[in-house]
């Protein structure tokens, strides 16, 4: 699965709705003023290009009021509980030390949270995980379990960071030929690599497929196989059940697909490392007519 279109779709999104055209530099401060005109609440960024870390709230902050009042991720706000200082500084530190540790292990995922990451909501709610949505560009929502060691919440961050990858990609291109409400329907329905056995709605069942990618190749090069041997089966069962409905997505999304399937073939770990590193996997060039 090629995660090395994350700097370009973002530009070419940019682009889009600015009609900037932002160097790789420029791109952190041209995304989060870009991405600001389509959200609710506006992206702090700072003009220093290398001081654009996500900004921190908790449930009391306007995201969370947001999301309670729009009945947004209601399974994780409703039941969220107050957090004291030394609480807050303890995530604060956790997220920290999860990027530091995430760069260590990946730099190209590093850069591609720092770059898609713009706000964290972090609360407890018991419902541990965390969250994203297509109407929330650049937001994520996360619950940590009382277990949660720097690795969780490294996992997390990136597992979110590809779903919000996947958002600019489909803003951009497109990924399939019916809108999402369309694609709960039955006949649209195909398995999932994380909620194992169960079928999902298309666009939602190609996320999870997508997001294992990252987060067995976090685990491979940190040595532990939970994960890979949890997903290995369950992806290549879904990407067999995400191919029976390629009518249904487009080009650019048959092409990530394609992608998908491949890695959940080969479960090649060198191959992801370098289409995260490599600049001739850093984009998609959709065919020029003759």
């Amino acid at each position: 699965m090629n995660l090395g279109h994350s700097y370009e779709n973002t530009a070419r999104m940019v682009t889009a709705l600015s009609n900037e055209f932002p160097t790789a530099e420029d791109l952190p401060v041209a995304y989060r003023k870009a991405i600001s005109t389509l959200r609710p609440l506006p992206a702090h960024y700072d003009e220093d290009k290398n001081n654009n870390y996500a900004a921190i709230t908790f449930e009391d902050g306007d995201w969370s009021d947001y999301c309670l009042n729009h009945g947004i991720f209601a399974h994780i706000f409703d039941g969220a509980t107050p957090s004291d200082a030394v609480t807050r500084d303890r995530w604060k530190a956790n997220i920290a030390s999860a990027l530091r540790y995430l760069q260590e292990m990946s730099p190209g995922l590093y850069r591609m949270v720092r770059l898609l990451v713009t706000d964290i909501v972090v609360l407890n709610s018991g419902a541990d995980g965390g969250g994203s949505a297509s109407q929330m560009p650049g937001v994520v929502v996360m619950s940590p379990g009382p277990k949660w060691e720097v690795p969780q919440y490294t996992e997390c961050l990136t597992h979110e960071a590809m779903h919000l990858n996947l958002f600019v990609a489909d803003t951009v291109y497109g990924t399939f030929t019916l809108p999402s409400v369309e694609l709960e329907a039955d006949e649209h329905r195909a398995l999932s690599a994380v909620k194992i056995g169960q079928r999902r709605p298309l666009d939602k069942a190609f996320h999870a497929a997508a997001v294992t990618v990252p987060l067995m190749y976090l685990q491979h090069q940190r040595g532990t196989t939970t994960l890979i041997d949890l997903y290995t089966e369950s992806l290549r069962d879904a990407c067999a059940d995400l191919a029976t409905h390629r009518e249904v997505f487009t080009e650019y999304g048959a092409m990530l697909l394609d992608e998908l399937c491949g890695f959940a073939a080969s479960i090649d770990f060198a191959h992801v490392a370098q289409t995260i590193t490599d600049p001739t996997y850093a984009g998609y060039r959709p065919a020029v007519a003759a």
